[in-house]
C-alpha cells in the first residue's frame, strides 16, 4: 500500500488518537492463553535445558580416547555402568569405560562424548569405533536454549501453541496477560431485524448479519464482542445508547445509518457525542467509513453492505484493537475488494 494512500492518512490519524497501551493485566493459565497478548515480558525462571544432558542413545565416553580411533586402529570401550532416565546424576566414566545413556540422561560438563548406537559395533558389554569424535558430541549444555533471567516473550506478542509448549518447559504455569477489549457492536436501520426472526421477514427487511459477523471478527482480533442490538433511525435513542455503551466498552461499532432521509446520520452522531476524526475514506466504501472518538475509545462506523462492513473492520477496527492491546503492529494493509452481491445487512 502506498504509505500516504487516503487509507493510509486516514488509519494514521485515527491511531494518532487513540492511546497506545495495554488495558489491565489479568492473569491466565498458560492451557487458556492461546492467541492472547502478553501484558508484560515473561522471564525465564531456570536455565533451558535445566541440565546438561544426552540428545541421542547410546554411551557416553572420554573424547581424548577417542582421538586415535581408525579403521586400522580401533578402539574399544568396556560398558562400566548406565544413566537411565529420571536419574539425578550420571555415575562417573572411567578411563576406557562407557556409561550407558538415553535421550535425556544426565551428562556431566567437560570433554566427554555421546557415541550412537549406530557409531560403533557393540558386542556384549563393549563398544568399539573405528573414528574420533568431538567434544560434547549430541550433548546439550545446560543453558544453551535459555538463560535463567533471559527474556522468553515481549510484552505485546501474541501467544502462539509453541509459546505455550515453551512456557510449561520451563514450569511457568500462569502468565500476565491483556484484558481483551470489550466492543459493542450496533446494527442501525429500521429496515433491519434479527437474522433470528424469519417469521417476521416481509418485503424491505433486512436480516442483520453484520452483527454476528463482526462479533466473529472482534473474537479473531483477540475481543470480546457484546451485542448492542438494532438501532431504529432515531437520533436522540440512538446518541444515548451510544453513550450507554460508551460507560460499559472500550469501543464500538456501528454497521450502516451513515446517510438518513439525507442527513449524515453517524457523523452527527459522532460530533454530537465525541469527536469526528475521519468522515469518508477514498476506497471502494469510502464514505460508509467514518471514525471518531469519544472518552478516549474509538467508535468505528462501517457500512452496511456486508461484504464492506467486514472490510471497514478489519482496515480500522483491527487498528484500534491492536493498540487497545499494545500490540506494537502496523496498520493493516486493505484487504483486497469484495465481490459483487453479498447478502443483506443494511444499505446504507
Amino acid at each position: 500500500m502506498n504509505p500516504t494512500s487516503p487509507l493510509r492518512d486516514a488509519q494514521n490519524l485515527f491511531a494518532a488518537t487513540i492511546p497506545f497501551r495495554p488495558l489491565a493485566a489479568e492473569t491466565s493459565p498458560i492451557d487458556q492463553a492461546l492467541d492472547r497478548t502478553l501484558f508484560v515480558d515473561v522471564v525465564a525462571p531456570i536455565d533451558s535445558p535445566p541440565y546438561s544432558r544426552a540428545i541421542v542413545e547410546g554411551f557416553l565416553v572420554r573424547t581424548a580416547e577417542t582421538q586415535s580411533a581408525s579403521e586400522a586402529l580401533p578402539i574399544t570401550f568396556t560398558v562400566r555402568g548406565q544413566c537411565n532416565p529420571g536419574d539425578s546424576q550420571c555415575p562417573p566414566v572411567p578411563e576406557g569405560g562407557a556409561i550407558r545413556i538415553v535421550t535425556g540422561s544426565v551428562v556431566p560438563d567437560g570433554a566427554y562424548s555421546a557415541i550412537r548406537m549406530w557409531d560403533g559395533k557393540i558386542t556384549g558389554e563393549t563398544i568399539t569405533i573405528t573414528r574420533p569424535f568431538p567434544p560434547r558430541f549430541f550433548l546439550e549444555d545446560q543453558g544453551c536454549d535459555l538463560k535463567k533471567g533471559s527474556t522468553i516473550l515481549a510484552a505485546g506478542s501474541t501467544v502462539t501453541p509453541a509459546n505455550i509448549g515453551t512456557l510449561a518447559s520451563l514450569g511457568i504455569e500462569k502468565i500476565q496477560v491483556v484484558r481483551k477489549p470489550r466492543a459493542t457492536i450496533f446494527a442501525s436501520g429500521d429496515e433491519v431485524i434479527p437474522y433470528t426472526a424469519a417469521a417476521q421477514a416481509r418485503p424491505g427487511a433486512i436480516f442483520d448479519c453484520n452483527t454476528v459477523m463482526l462479533s466473529a471478527a472482534v473474537q479473531a482480533a483477540g475481543g470480546t464482542p457484546i451485542a448492542g442490538g438494532i438501532m431504529r433511525d432515531d437520533f436522540d435513542t440512538f446518541q444515548a445508547a451510544l453513550r450507554r455503551a460508551l460507560t460499559e466498552s472500550d469501543m464500538v461499532i456501528i454497521s450502516g445509518g451513515t446517510a438518513i432521509g439525507g442527513r449524515d446520520f453517524v457523523s452527527d452522531l459522532l460530533r454530537a457525542t465525541g469527536q469526528l476524526l475521519v468522515d469518508g475514506v477514498q476506497m471502494r466504501s469510502g464514505r460508509p467509513l467514518i471514525m471518531g472518538i469519544a472518552d478516549g475509545k474509538p467508535i468505528i462506523c462501517v457500512a452496511g453492505h456486508p461484504p464492506e462492513a467486514l472490510r471497514g473492520f478489519l482496515t480500522f477496527g483491527v487498528l484500534a484493537m491492536n493498540r487497545l492491546l499494545g500490540r506494537p503492529l502496523p496498520p493493516p494493509e486493505d484487504p483486497a475488494p469484495p465481490a459483487p452481491g453479498g447478502g443483506g445487512g443494511g444499505p446504507k
